[in-house]
């Protein structure tokens, strides 16, 4: 019988459920558990594809091609169980469900309500992960006493209910502040949030308490009393220099064992060896290099969180430290690029919609004249193209079809504007299309060129790499890109798209049409990013 545990947050958002979450998880696998983890969202949209990375930052994508919630990138790099679609549900995804149930005729004419309707329908989706795993971490999305959130809190507290105390533990993290005039750490919130809880027939099993600074004994037996959560199950957490600190401070504080006790499992020691040697190699880098990541999502760092981490990865082992600096690229339009010049190496990350494209080509450019070892990824590879045919192939009007339909030179488009115009039918492209369900997504296979750059990166010529895009490069143009010294290394294997672009003569010049950064973890770090952080290094050297 599978045992659930659901994390809530209370007094502000943003503060680390996700982190809490996958790091628990993985102490927990340290301990021989088998676990799996649920997001669940509690917004009205079906699903985040769609959402501005202003809003909502990083669109995780699943193997199985999901377009997820970012907690599920932390909970892929945290833990060893691969997240699927299953994984993560909003509530407009439960709404919606229920009201297609409710036009077939399911209910037969019965009044459709959140309870117990709704609820229900959570409930089912919870215990549907139940099978595979010991224990179901489940996060809930926004804060206590957000009115949104009310069915999921509500379906967690019937689960209580229907399961059993020992099978079902409620984990509530809030925040301590610290009230620098006073120099002093409050209470109160904490203590509020517990209340909150406890209105709508929620008790916290345990608290963590996030704060700036050390919360002292004294603090925390405090917080103990006027929540009645037992002293040993208010865990404090600080801020932390790097999230992966944070399997071992909650380890440290015992989590871990007052989950076990509060579920009556048993389990082994705790092996942290793995985190102990990802801490010594992040802490003891030999060199630094400065990279330039030029993208429009440059004041919301969650925007590329898992292109981030996978630097991180890289550089944990390849012993560098890899300082991020982010460049708008919609400034770079009307800027000089020798601004780019004070750095080692450009990446172009993935994105969509037209504003900074031009300041992306700008900066593929500055990286294929200058020797700058560049990564183009999605939308990075194609600018990357885009330049090419135009500085090197003389398509001096190059351009993709998401930009501008009408050039003569659409060397990326959509399939069905170059596939039908071997037949002379050209087809008239769907603007008004559903944005959520025309794109290549999730795991698919691509061959790559031997002894090509990404080849031996990989040291393999055939890969799986997840994908999150709708326009490819074009195929009609590729014979005349290649007679200029552009190298395809690399091709999906079942309908021959371009997946992977190289420069000949270039220290490190990559551009593929897959995500990389989503498959990448702390333990063996993504292939791609080693290469590249190697080669900049070299150059750098």
């Amino acid at each position: 019988m599978a045992k659930y545990i659901f994390i809530t947050g209370g007094v502000v958002s943003s503060l680390g459920k996700g982190m809490v979450a996958a790091s628990l998880a993985a102490l927990l696998e340290s301990r021989a558990l088998k676990v799996t983890l649920l997001k669940l969202d509690p917004y009205i949209n079906v699903d985040p594809g769609t959402m501005s990375p202003f809003q909502h930052g990083e669109v995780f994508v699943t193997e199985d091609g999901a377009e997820t919630d970012l907690d599920l990138g932390h909970y892929e790099r945290f833990s060893r169980t691969k997240m699927t679609r299953k994984n993560n549900f909003t509530a407009g995804r439960i709404y919606a469900d229920v009201l297609r149930r409710e036009r077939r005729g399911d209910y037969l004419g019965g009044t459709v309500q959140v309870i117990p309707h709704i609820t229900d329908a959570i409930k089912a989706r919870i215990r549907d992960l139940a099978h595979d795993a010991q224990i179901v971490l489940i996060e809930i999305g926004g804060t206590v006493g957000d009115i949104e959130s009310q069915p999921f809190l509500e379906s967690a507290r019937q689960m209580r209910l229907e399961e059993g105390s020992t099978n079902v533990l409620i984990i509530h993290l809030t925040l301590v502040p610290y009230i620098k005039s006073a120099g002093e750490l409050k209470t109160k919130p904490t203590q509020h949030s517990a209340r909150e809880m406890r209105s709508i027939g929620l008790h916290p099993d345990i608290l963590v308490c996030r704060s700036e600074i050390t919360i002292d004994a004294d603090k925390l037996a405090k917080i103990s009393l006027f929540t009645s959560v037992e002293r040993d199950a208010v865990i404090p957490l600080e801020d932390a220099e790097t999230i992966y600190q944070i399997p071992q401070l909650l380890h440290q504080r015992g989590l871990d064992q007052v989950v076990l006790d509060k579920l009556h499992i048993t389990g082994t020691s705790a092996d942290l060896s793995q985190w102990e040697w990802i801490l010594a190699a992040r802490s003891h880098p030999d060199q630094t290099v400065d990279l330039a990541m030029v993208g429009k999502y440059t004041d919301m760092a969650d925007a590329y969180k898992s292109l981030t981490e996978a630097l991180d990865h890289a550089g944990m082992h390849t012993r560098t430290k890899v300082n991020i600096h982010y460049i708008d690229a919609e400034e770079l339009e009307e800027q000089d690029t020798d601004c780019l010049q004070n750095y080692d190496a450009i990446l172009v990350p993935g994105g969509f919609g037209e504003r900074g494209l031009e300041g992306k080509v700008k900066a593929a450019q500055f990286a294929r004249e200058h020797g700058i070892p560049y990564f183009g990824i999605c939308l990075g590879m194609q600018v990357a193209v885009i330049e090419f045919a135009r500085n090197v192939a003389g398509m001096k009007e190059a351009h993709s079809t998401e930009f501008v339909h009408d050039t003569p030179y659409p060397v990326v488009a959509l399939i069905s504007e170059w596939t039908s115009t071997h037949t002379g039918k050209k087809e008239t492209r769907d603007h008004d299309s559903d944005l959520g369900g025309t794109m290549r997504l999730g795991a698919q296979a691509a061959r790559l060129l031997s002894g090509s750059v990404t080849a031996q990166a990989y040291n393999n010529n055939l890969v799986q790499e997840r994908h999150r895009h709708r326009y490819e490069i074009n195929a009609d143009f590729v014979p005349q890109l290649e007679h200029y010294g552009l190298v395809i290394a690399g091709y999906s294997e079942d309908t021959h798209l371009v997946e992977v672009i190289e420069l000949k003569e270039h220290p490190w010049f990559v551009g593929c049409q897959f995500h990389p950064e989503f498959t990448s973890n702390p333990l063996t770090a993504h292939p791609l990013f080693i290469s590249y952080i190697r080669a900049v290094v070299k150059q750098r050297l």
